[in-house]
């Protein structure tokens, strides 16, 4: 069969790319993943140690709320701390964009046209000059300006878009270039149509969200659906999905929703049945089982996990791993694609984690000889 899928090919949107510390944003560059810590900013340590755990689910960027200068304080520590550059989220206050620069910020989440007079935009712009900072533009519908509201008579995707073009000219005004915008909606058609119209207006990078988008599963088909149809669109250079839940669950979300639509590669994509009566082997348990366990890899494979043989072998001939369910206990694991052998139902788990860990090693050693001899 021929490797070429062109019904798979997303032509995406070519943005101006800039640079959020050391992560490229727009561009050719992937669509990088984001989060935001929940943790008081001010308390440094617990603000670190949930980064860390953000970090080793693979968050590219990670965004801290900075409402007082208790917050800003910190920033620096928290900066220093971090393997990933840091957004300082600020609203209203443009001192608080003025000490989260200095502190070493990567990017300023703001509103110009929020912070009050020109003048303290012309500040919190050269603050973002004199320390490398982006910046990025965060409208949302639950917090237009009164004046659109009175225009438009509700938030609808107009009003989002004119509000990104009036912060947009604030910047560009003043010879700032290092932006990113975001028209986020906690409704779906309205976020997606908001994004799709400013997409043809800009040719910024574009943050993508849908938000306030609920619980864990609420959220999650929320976030797929919307950011989905953008990103299948092209229309995407970052995303953050916003989940009542912590934010390392965020990151594996966002990274589920990219890798289902081939645009990011990271980790163990696991290719699993829903179970029925014809199963030889618990799935679901197996699956949730082998999914925290091999939330360490970071290298990108496949797996594949079928209760029984209907759909089992050819499921396994297009992932790295895949097992099949068998009668009395006995199961078949496929390497390759390849039937190669069987394993017993008690030493199915170890044993799959293993050649998991074992496959992952051997690509990485085999990226490594490429890259030494590039």
């Amino acid at each position: 069969m021929s490797s070429v899928r062109p019904w798979r090919d997303i032509v995406r949107r070519q943005s101006r790319q800039i640079m959020v510390g050391s992560v490229p944003v727009g561009g050719d560059a992937p669509i990088t993943v984001q989060t935001m810590t929940n943790t008081p900013t001010s308390d440094a340590r617990a603000t670190i140690d949930q980064i860390r755990r953000c970090e080793d689910a693979g968050a590219d960027i990670i965004r801290v709320s900075c409402p007082d200068v208790e917050s800003t304080a910190a920033l620096k520590q928290i900066v220093r701390a971090a393997r990933v550059p840091i957004v300082a989220d600020i609203h209203f206050h443009y001192k608080r964009a003025l000490e989260a620069a200095d502190a070493g910020a990567a990017c300023l989440r703001i509103n110009p046209g929020n912070i009050g007079s020109a003048e303290r935009v012309n500040e919190v712009v050269e603050a973002a000059k004199a320390n490398g900072c982006a910046i990025r533009i965060g409208v949302n519908a639950g917090s237009l300006e009164k004046d659109l509201l009175e225009k438009y008579g509700e938030p609808c995707p107009e009003a989002l878009v004119e509000s990104a073009l009036d912060h947009i000219k604030l910047l560009q005004d003043r010879d700032f270039h290092e932006f990113k915008v975001a028209v986020k909606a906690s409704d779906v058609f309205l976020a997606v149509a908001a994004y799709m119209s400013l997409a043809d207006a800009v040719d910024c990078p574009l943050h993508l969200g849908i938000t306030e988008a609920g619980g864990l599963i609420g959220g999650t088909v929320k976030s797929a659906i919307g950011m989905g149809n953008l990103l299948w669109a092209g229309i995407g250079d970052t995303i953050r999905v916003s989940l009542s839940a912590e934010p390392e669950e965020e990151v594996r979300v966002g990274f589920e929703i990219l890798k289902a639509l081939g645009l990011r590669t990271r980790g163990v994509r696991v290719v699993s049945c829903p179970s029925c009566a014809r199963q030889g082997f618990d799935v679901i348990r197996t699956v949730q089982a082998l999914e925290a366990r091999l939330s360490h890899i970071k290298t990108p494979l496949s797996l594949s996990v079928l209760g029984c043989v209907v759909n089992g072998p050819g499921e396994a001939r297009e992932t790295d791993i895949g097992i099949t369910g068998g009668g009395a206990g006995k199961h078949m694991v496929y390497l390759a694609g390849v039937t190669d052998h069987h394993v017993q139902d008690a030493d199915m788990l170890d044993h799959i984690v293993e050649l998991v860990e074992a496959k992952a090693a051997e690509i990485e050693a085999a990226e490594a000889v490429a890259e030494a001899a590039e």
